[in-house]
């Protein structure tokens, strides 16, 4: 890759296998020119490599100077900006550009997690503010959603451009007789017209010269034309800037809009009279006006009009004309003492399309669902995208609420025909809440706030389904809210603690490992095991936090644990599948490990079957650059999933834990389990390790030691117990045997 210095020099730099240069940016003649700032290198060049190859010009820079020097110097379509810097922060940076009005986005790239840094960005007109360490697909996202504004912003500043040349061109016409220019008699006929109607309307001077200016007119806009025509007042007073659609003689259908500026000309007159009389009389002597055509003006501000209240993608109300069509429908059903329904439309499974396929594919999928919906609609009825896989219905003068209920089990129905995207087929589900006015609310927001709890209660009943609202959702809602915000709590005030279930090796009586659970220290409720709070942070998105802290704290017990003398045993830790769709978690644990010098042998990561299939080409890679670094793999609850042959024999797997529901079946020692011994002679046959999970009396610990499983973990040997017991427990027994 060739890369081309910044400075007057332009001296050519080779920078193949050593990254990009500080201060240089990627040769390309075309495409947006991006400036990213960071005084690290590795991220500054890793930021790089994630951007090449898209058509951009990347220029970058170490330090808030080098960064400023480059915004007066060259003009940059966006600005990949981190906050703290060597010289200046990423705030005063901002200054500078507000301050000198240098036109550019600013997408700030942060770790810092405190919640002034991003207010502070978005207030100084920041695009986003994305946090460190983000995803690739949010950061490539984000740049393009930030340029596709930037392109918008340009067409539009282009657009008022052209409006303010085209204004000032006017005038120079109206100066030069470019214009119709025109008088009229008190009849209101033409005594005067200039030629430039010829080239205009395809009319001659001649032809019109005594004509009434009704024949010119549009019919629909005679009555407004009354007040052009026989204007009387003058100055300030008169008509101006009325616009009216004139007739054509040009053989086109099309009536040109024209604006006119009129003036009344008004004569001093003097009278006949006697001798010695005399007087002055002012007479109304007819109307003289200046035709401008406005008709492309008026096409411009049309569609300027059309893209602020409009969805590009889909061609559908956006928020703002939803939200106005609604407040209408609310007025209008009022005045009829009617209903009407509001719906909050969400799909399932679009996110799966998107990562499968890729965003444009996803917004093609997003153009077909527009269609389907509409056809289900009547002509009075708005659909609209609000954002993302999000889209609103307002149905007015509602007669019943089963109305409602037919038109969402339409979509419903729509949506069980398959969406064919590159040629193959995929099938997406929709969750639809309903609100019905007045019963559920008079305003606006309280409509959509109560159609979008309805939306949620499907989803949490399992998707694909509809729902009106009821006042229980509104309880389970700030419920789910309160606990949020619990959970957010307990991770900044270091609620969250870990216990460990040692794994038991009968055969000799040594603890060889442990499993890490977490568990919520709550202030009012005691200890909380895992079920009672990580299914709900699985599906509010709370997951990848709450893995990074579990890193850390198992990381630090295992730093404790070394430092007190104890043997080294390893330890186990469930990975959700959020955090393993994140991408980086390979590269989060080779970071942590060596911060508290862990070996990464002594880390085993536990993955459920479901997760692999997920996206099998994406987990395979993240488990096998785990495998790179020393850390094992262990299949969690084997047995319970699918295709669970065919992932042993795909990914690197070094470990099988026979789920408790198999073990629990284990009620006599002579007694026959088939699944328990396929799964056995699997993992003995693919030369894996062997871990029984569930293990709660004699029976079943020597059912499984005489199949051939000797290292077991459940409630028989110990129960989940806390680092400093775990710490005793292996100080006591020397070697960690018991």
């Amino acid at each position: 890759m060739n890369v081309i210095s910044t400075e007057d020099s332009a001296a050519l730099v080779v920078a193949l296998g050593n990254g990009l240069t500080q201060g240089t940016f990627v040769a390309g003649e075309y495409g947006p020119r991006l400036l990213l700032v960071d005084d690290e290198p590795m991220l500054l060049n890793s930021l790089c490599e994630l951007l090449k190859g898209r058509g951009y010009q990347l220029v970058t820079a170490s330090s808030g100077s080098e960064a400023i020097r480059h915004l007066e110097k060259t003009k940059f379509d966006l600005a990949l900006l981190d906050l703290r810097l060597p010289d200046y922060s990423g705030h005063e940076i901002m200054d500078v550009i507000n301050t000198r009005r240098i036109d550019t986005k600013v997408i700030v790239l942060s770790g810092d997690t405190g919640i002034d840094a991003a207010i502070g960005a978005l207030k100084r007109g920041a695009y986003d503010y994305l946090r460190k360490p983000h995803t690739r697909e949010e950061l490539l996202t984000t740049v393009d959603n930030a340029l596709k504004q930037k392109r918008l912003e340009n067409e539009n500043h282009h657009i008022a451009w052209q409006l303010e040349c085209s204004e000032k061109l006017y005038r120079y016409l109206v100066d030069s007789s470019p214009d119709i220019i025109y008088t009229l008699n008190g009849d209101g006929r033409f005594t005067f017209i200039n030629d430039r109607v010829q080239q205009l309307l395809g009319f001659s001077p001649a032809e019109l010269i005594g004509k009434h200016y009704s024949e010119l007119v549009h019919d629909e806009d005679l009555e407004r034309a009354r007040y052009v025509f026989n204007e009387r007042r003058v100055g300030q007073r008169a008509s101006r800037n009325v616009e009216l659609r004139l007739k054509s003689n040009l053989g086109n259908e099309l009536d040109l809009t024209f604006e006119n500026t009129l003036m009344t000309i008004s004569f001093n007159s003097m009278g006949m009279y006697a001798v010695g009389a005399d007087s002055e009389q002012r007479e109304f002597f007819g109307t003289y006006g200046v035709a401008r055509d406005v008709t492309e003006r008026k096409r411009a501000e049309a569609m300027i009009s059309y893209q602020a209240y409009h969805d590009i993608l889909t061609d559908l109300p956006n928020r703002v004309l939803f939200k106005d069509r609604l407040g209408l429908a609310v007025i209008q059903a009022k005045r009829n003492r009617c209903g009407l329904a509001v719906m909050f439309i969400d799909l399932d499974r679009f996110k799966l399309v998107n990562d499968t396929l890729g965003h444009v594919k996803g917004d093609e999928l997003l153009q077909q669902v527009a269609t389907r919906l509409k056809n289900c609609l009547r002509r009075g009825d708005t659909l609209a995208r609000l954002g993302g896989d999000e889209f609103t219905v307002v149905l007015p003068e509602l007669r019943e609420k089963n109305d409602a209920k037919v038109i969402a089990e339409k979509f419903l129905e729509t949506f069980r025909l398959p969406f064919v995207l590159e040629g193959s087929e995929f099938h997406i589900s929709a969750s639809i809440g309903i609100s019905i006015y007045p019963e559920d609310g008079e305003s606006i927001d309280e409509l959509l706030r109560h159609a979008d709890m309805a939306m949620y209660h499907v989803k949490a009943q399992g998707k694909n389904g509809h729902a009106f609202y009821e006042e229980a959702m509104y309880d389970a809602t700030y419920r789910e809210m309160t606990l949020e915000k619990s959970i957010r709590r307990a991770l900044e005030q270091n609620q969250l603690v870990m216990y460990y279930q040692p794994q038991v090796d009968v055969a000799t009586g040594c603890i060889s490992g442990a499993e890490a659970l977490i568990r919520w220290n709550h202030p009012e409720r005691g200890v909380l095991s895992p079920g009672e709070f990580l299914p709900f942070a699985e599906e509010h998105g709370l997951m990848i936090p709450i893995t990074d802290w579990m890193l850390q704290a198992v990381c630090k017990d295992m730093r404790d644990r070394a430092q007190a003398g104890l043997a080294p045993i390893r330890i186990s830790m469930n990975v959700s599948p959020q955090y393993l769709d994140r991408g980086d978690f390979a590269e989060r644990m080779r970071q942590v490990l060596p911060q508290y010098g862990i070996p990464p042998e002594q880390i085993e990561v536990e993955i459920t079957e479901n997760i692999c299939i997920r996206n099998p080409q994406h987990v395979n890679e993240q488990l096998t650059r785990l495998c790179q670094i020393g850390v094992s793999v262990a299949i969690d609850d084997f047995g319970t999933g699918y295709s669970s042959l065919s992932y042993l024999h795909r990914f690197p797997i070094h470990t099988v834990k026979i789920d408790q529901s198999f073990v629990k079946e284990i009620q006599r020692e002579d007694g026959h389990f088939p699944v328990v011994l396929a799964i056995i002679s699997i993992a003995k046959g693919l030369g894996l390790n062997l871990i029984a999970e569930g293990v709660e009396s004699e029976v079943q610990a020597r059912y499984l030691e005489s199949c051939g499983c000797s290292t077991m973990q459940g409630y028989h040997f110990f129960q989940p117990i806390p680092a400093r017991t775990l710490f005793e427990i292996l100080n006591h027994k020397q070697a960690a045997c018991i």
